[in-house]
């Protein structure tokens, strides 16, 4: 059964209906329509309902909704009938069919194109290119034949004019390989004529709206369809078909099917042949014909690639074979309009059905070995016209109506076989239904000698001039007696039928009456000898392949060909015959408005459809001893859960008796009955409760289901995580003893190495031991600098510690630091040995006044007086002062800076004689440039702060700079002191409680460094060079 939809949608199937009535059946079809439920089943035939709107059901995320599902899983779609016909050919390797059925505009076009969408999406998973090559030809094969074969009419904008059935095949692996299409009566009389609002056929609008200029002035057309006799009737209507695009489309898919540039320019020219030959006219002058617009004569010999003479003898005589004499016979002006028509007629149907054999010749099976590649199956798809009952209807309605006689027979005929052969062959007894058999009107067409196609052919065959009346004499005497035939010399009182003109047959579908007017032509389907050779003849090479016959002259052509009626009814019982031999499916077709609605459900417009289709009909058959049937295996699959003997698995003896314990358990016992390999269900209701009971029983194994699975996945997630751990545990374990002992291998003989294994390089260390590498590495820097100067004097440990204090302070910050050299400390005794005496003097006194223990640092400096000016001055730091002196004065001290804060004398000059001062005073900061001159700003506690510029040095270019920040640094560290350095340029510095800046600007003319007052504080010009 379909999916157990809600039921405000209502029954999905209809042989779930709980009453089979008319009334019944129609409230729920019109309740799906008006619900968007568009598709139905009837057990395996979908119904479809024309929704004449676009609908978002037909995309790739239904198609896999779809996809290997079977038929009652799902909610009623074409996708379903089309899968369920693919899965039959694929797993019993079976020919099958789909036929779809319906009257003109039910939408059975549209359903074949969604149908070969749905096998075309769901083969070729392995997207070889060969079968997407297919594939694609199969799919633009519909656009193309659509183009030539299909036209608006009153009742659908996209009405197929001809029958076809297309076959495709399948390999071994399911997936397409080839196809054949097969065509039937195409209407060909819609080229010279179309009834009050419809159209001619696609291509010629097609031609004309969506062609360029230049191919047009090359066809000698114009855009204006009201220009041409032959289509101005649809020209003149407005249309939502959009013909330009339509043109490209068609066009863009010939090219990918294989038509080469020559065939489509040839079908071009056809195309404008008839059109300019619908603008021919007659005249008469004298006894002669004549054609009164000349030009279009030439226009026609260039598109056709022939004589222009050649034409215009074709279109007025005719050449007459009498023995062995030929004579031409000149056309009356009646006779020369019929022959225009009818080469128009025939041009169109000779190129449609060249084309389709162009399309087979390109898709069909190439290279296929069934000894090699397997078994070579068929989907057949069947698109055929449907029933039509028109205000005027002709012999081409009479043909169609036929074929939907035949394929109606062909239904009911398969379905009740199919059902009383299961039956049968299950061991169920079967009742009998009633049906109405139309094989009694089949007989009436087609049977020998009686049959209406009998009485045309024998009319036409008659020596003499035969006309539309002797026709319908023959069928009243012949069918006089027959229950659905009449005409008005049978029913005298009945006017609704005209004298010698109509007849009526009851069809299945309804009361159709026909005229005869135009059968007998029709049928003969005659066109002059003269116009085959005309086009054989032509040096298109195209063209002349199209008309074969043409090569046979007048006195070879003997055989009488088979009439038009003849033809149609050998193609008609061949497709039944090819029908019935596979296995079919059904999607019959309703049109549910005549005004194209998508709104409007009209009851007796869809009841007339219902009926005259045998819906109700196949829904009491399908439900005549069993709405359902399950083969046991399927039924136990579905319905398991619901019983404990059955559920999860059953062991009694076989399938059947698990089925029959299960329904016995929930009291279904008296409403089924057991096959042979089926149970069958015999009212929906029984389906409906076992439906109830599965989803209740469902939700219940769902969550048993999802509980189980997820502590299953618990454990599976819990058990990869602790092996994960493990694993990682051990892992981790490795990579740091790998480390480790990769380390110690290069480090083993690091205490004999020259460079204590500084130039060892570190292995990579895992990522958990990357800060233990940090660590290590620092542990080894520090041994290596502890191994280097364990060995050093306390003099050269000094100095080290300056210089690692120096460097950690300046480094990047000032290019030369002067690490190379030894840090001499004391430079004035060597800076200037003349005065050396002196200063070793003076630094004693200082010594043993000061109590200090050691020198620092000395050398001559530059300084600023506090009047601004510049003098030669010398300083001197010890371990707890900064000493200022005068070099001029053997170094007499001028001033002295503590380091630390303690109280201190100064010796400030005052007249002749010094006074001392005592303060408050210390050493605060150092400030430095980053440039490679040797300025220094000592910052101090009470802002007055001494700005000097080493100088005097030995030998000159010598930086002393980071000797004297890293000497006092070192100091002050192992005083457990701070000493604020900075590094900046311009510095700012106070002197005497001013702020001020010294900028340090370079000279090219300055000999020695200097200093000058400047507005913001001072600037220390040095060498330029």
């Amino acid at each position: 059964m379909a999916e157990h939809e809600s039921l405000e949608f209502g029954k999905a199937d209809f042989v779930l209906l709980d009453n089979v009535s008319m009334e019944e059946f129609m409230a729920n079809l019109k309740l799906r329509f008006e619900k968007g439920r568009i598709y139905t089943y009837i057990g395996e035939v979908v119904v479809s309902v024309n929704p004449y709107r676009a609908m978002n059901i037909y995309g790739r995320d239904v198609i896999e909704q779809y996809k290997g599902r079977e038929l009652y899983e799902r909610p009623p779609h074409l996708f379903a009938i089309a899968d369920a016909a693919y899965k039959a050919m694929k797993r019993r390797n079976k020919d099958t069919c789909i036929v779809i059925s319906g009257e003109s505009g039910a939408g059975k076009t549209e359903a074949s194109k969604y149908i070969m969408q749905y096998i075309a999406a769901i083969t070729n998973p392995n997207q070889r290119a060969e079968v997407e090559r297919v594939k694609n030809m199969l799919l633009k094969s519909n656009c193309v034949l659509e183009a030539f074969g299909n036209a608006k009419t009153n009742r659908n904008d996209n009405s197929s004019r001809f029958g076809k059935y297309m076959d495709i095949n399948f390999d071994f692996k399911g997936d397409p390989i080839g196809g054949h299409i097969n065509n039937y009566l195409l209407e060909k009389s819609r080229v010279i004529f179309q009834q009050e609002g419809e159209r001619s056929f696609h291509s010629f609008y097609q031609l004309l709206r969506g062609a360029p200029d230049s191919l047009l002035r090359s066809l000698h057309i114009q855009k204006d369809p009201k220009a041409y006799n032959f289509i101005k009737v649809g020209g003149q209507l407005k249309s939502c078909i959009n013909d330009g695009a339509d043109f490209k489309a068609v066009a863009d898919a010939m090219k990918v099917i294989g038509f080469t540039g020559d065939e489509i320019q040839t079908v071009y020219k056809i195309l404008a042949t008839i059109l300019h030959l619908g603008n021919l006219t007659f005249g008469v002058d004298g006894d002669v014909t004549l054609i009164e617009n000349t030009k279009l004569v030439s226009v026609i010999r260039e598109l056709l690639s022939t004589k222009e003479e050649n034409v215009e003898k074709a279109l007025l005589y005719r050449t007459v074979a009498t023995g062995r004499d030929v004579i031409e016979k000149q056309h009356t002006t009646q006779e020369a309009n019929y022959g225009r028509d009818a080469l128009a007629k025939a041009m169109y149907e000779r190129l449609f059905c060249w084309i389709v054999s162009r399309i087979n010749d390109i898709i069909e099976v190439r290279n296929y070995d069934a000894k090699i590649h397997g078994k070579n199956t068929v989907i057949g798809v069947l698109d055929i016209y449907g029933f039509e009952i028109f205000q005027n209807n002709s012999f081409e309605q009479f043909c169609i109506n036929y074929c939907n006689e035949k394929l109606q027979q062909l239904f009911i005929q398969l379905v009740l076989k199919q059902e009383q052969d299961e039956y049968q062959r299950e061991g169920i007894p079967w009742k009998h239904i009633d049906y109405f058999n139309n094989q009694i009107i089949v007989d009436l067409v087609e049977q020998q000698h009686k049959g209406i196609f009998a009485v045309l052919d024998e009319a036409c065959m008659n020596v003499g001039k035969v006309t539309d009346e002797v026709f319908l004499q023959g069928l009243n005497t012949k069918l006089a007696k027959h229950a659905h035939y009449t005409s008005r010399k049978l029913s005298p009182t009945d006017k609704s039928l005209e004298f010698d003109r109509d007849f009526r047959i009851r069809h299945y579908a309804g009361d159709v009456v026909y005229s005869v007017v135009g059968f007998i032509d029709k049928n003969k389907d005659t066109l002059f000898q003269d116009f085959k050779r005309l086009l054989y003849n032509s040096s298109n090479s195209v063209l002349k392949a199209m008309w074969p016959e043409g090569k046979l002259r007048i006195t070879e052509v003997t055989k009488r060909p088979l009439t038009a009626a003849t033809l149609f009814k050998n193609s008609m019982i061949s497709l039944v015959e090819n029908l019935a031999s596979k296995e079919p499916y059904y999607v019959r077709c309703i049109k549910p408005n005549d005004v194209k609605s998508p709104l409007l459900f009209e009851h007796e417009r869809c009841r007339h459809q219902v009926e005259y289709l045998g819906l109700l009909e196949n829904v009491r058959v399908r439900r005549a001893g069993f709405a359902n049937r399950q083969t046991y295996p399927r039924f136990l699959q579905r319905y398991k859960m619901i019983s404990e003997f059955t559920w999860p698995n059953h062991d009694l003896p076989s399938d059947k008796d698990a089925v029959k314990r299960l329904l016995q358990g929930c009291g279904f016992d008296h409403d089924v009955a057991y096959g042979k390999t089926k149970v069958f269900i015999r009212t929906p209701r029984t389906l409906f409760s076992l439906e109830e009971q599965r989803a209740e029983m469902v939700q219940r194994i769902v969550l048993f289901l999802q509980k189980v699975w997820r502590g299953t996945i618990a454990r599976m997630r819990y058990r990869r995580m602790r092996a994960a751990l493990t694993i990682l545990q051990a892992y981790r374990r490795y990579k740091v003893k790998s480390y480790i002992r990769e380390v110690n291998r290069r480090f083993k003989n690091v205490r004999s190495m020259k460079d204590h294994g500084r130039h060892v390089k570190w292995p990579t260390p895992p990522k958990v031991l990357r800060r233990f590498e940090e660590a290590l590495k620092s542990i080894h820097s520090r041994w290596w600098a502890w191994t280097l100067i364990k060995g050093l004097s306390p003099e050269e440990t000094l100095q080290v510690r300056a210089k690692v204090a120096g460097l950690e302070a300046l480094k990047g910050q000032r290019a030369d630091l002067g690490l190379q050299r030894a840090w001499e400390g004391n430079y004035l005794k060597r800076d200037s040995p003349d005065t050396a005496a002196s200063f070793t003097l003076v630094s004693s006194d200082l010594q043993r006044k000061d109590k200090f223990m050691r020198v620092l640092f000395s050398c001559n400096v530059r300084k600023i007086n506090r009047f601004h000016k510049s003098e030669n001055r010398a300083v001197l730091i010890t371990d707890r002062h900064l000493y200022k002196m005068d070099p001029l004065k053997q170094y007499k001290p001028m001033k002295s800076i503590p380091l630390y804060n303690e109280t201190v004398l100064s010796w400030i000059p005052s007249g002749r004689a010094d006074q001392l001062m005592s303060g408050v005073i210390q050493v605060t900061g150092l400030s430095v440039s980053p440039g490679k001159d040797q300025l220094v700003v000592f910052h101090t506690k009470d802002s007055r702060d001494l700005v000097v510029c080493l100088q005097d040095m030995v030998p000159a270019n010598e930086s002393r700079i980071g000797e004297l920040v890293g000497t006092l640094l070192s100091h002050f560290k192992s005083e457990k002191r701070k000493l604020q350095v900075n590094i900046a340029s311009p510095i700012q510095c106070s002197m005497n409680g001013r702020k001020c800046t010294v900028i340090v600007e370079p000279k090219i003319n300055q000999s020695q460094p200097d200093f000058t007052k400047s507005r913001s504080g001072y600037i220390l010009a040095v060498p330029g060079n």
